[in-house]
């Protein structure tokens, strides 16, 4: 998890794929991208899409609340969520409430209507927010539920 942001971390991720293309690198809350407003934020998310090369690299669309810079439903996030969407693909995004930090935030109800909102500004297909909101985490955990 990359809380203080994925420019601090990018060069052992990029390491740690090339060296290991087995491992599942699964980054948590966008990897604290948020929609950016100076260039340090610019390239955060410009490192992010590049890491889609490395087709084991999933992105979790999490914590909405922490990313966005408007209230709920958190619009500002379309365009981050289609940009990533056409880098990795939908079945290497998948959605994530961050409960329980998402109940006094906008609850989880409120939490998973945020994406479909921001997947419907996105113009994303119905199969690609599936895969969002479901398929992903199926195919990445062969549907098993991990304790």
């Amino acid at each position: 998890m990359c809380m203080k942001g994925l420019n601090l971390h990018i060069s052992e991720i990029e390491e740690l794929c090339t060296e290991f293309p087995s491992t599942v690198v699964l980054l948590d809350h966008l990897g604290f991208c948020k929609p950016p407003i100076d260039d340090d934020e610019k390239l955060a998310l410009s490192r992010l899409l590049k890491l889609s090369r490395f087709q084991q690299v999933y992105v979790k669309f999490s914590a909405l609340f922490r990313l966005s810079r408007k209230p709920f439903p958190y619009e500002d996030l379309s365009p981050i969520l289609s940009e990533v969407v056409s880098c990795f693909g939908a079945n290497r995004v998948m959605w994530g409430s961050d409960f329980p930090f998402v109940v006094p935030e906008c609850g989880y109800k409120g939490g998973k209507e945020a994406v479909s909102i921001i997947a419907n500004q996105a113009n994303l297909s119905n199969s690609e927010l599936e895969w969002i909101l479901s398929g992903t985490v199926m195919q990445l955990f062969q549907g098993k539920w991990i304790p």
